[in-house]
């Protein structure tokens, strides 16, 4: 994403303290940003790290053909399953 190619639609707003501008400001200024262009390049790979840690894993060969078991291996009949699957998505509420 560069400042050049995108749009820039909405504004975000936040107070630092001046410690912490500073810091950022010198690390924008070495690799020839400025301040706002670092500080969403930042927060835009950091929002992709955490949501990609919570969709993509890796496991050895050995921890994999376990999971493949398990998700090949037949339902249990389980009550509680049941009410999970029956219950509504909390966005459907």
């Amino acid at each position: 994403m560069t400042a050049a190619v995108t749009a820039r639609e909405t504004i975000i707003n936040l107070r630092a303290p001046a410690m912490q501008r500073a810091l950022i400001d010198q690390a924008a200024q070495v690799q020839g940003k400025t301040r706002t262009d670092f500080m969403l390049e930042a927060a835009y790979e950091k929002a992709q790290q955490v949501l990609l840690d919570r969709t993509v894993f890796a496991l050895n060969a050995k921890t994999f053909k376990r999971f493949i078991e398990l998700l090949d291996a037949p339902v249990k009949n389980d009550k509680a399953l049941g009410r999970l699957l029956t219950k509504r998505a909390p966005w459907e509420r």
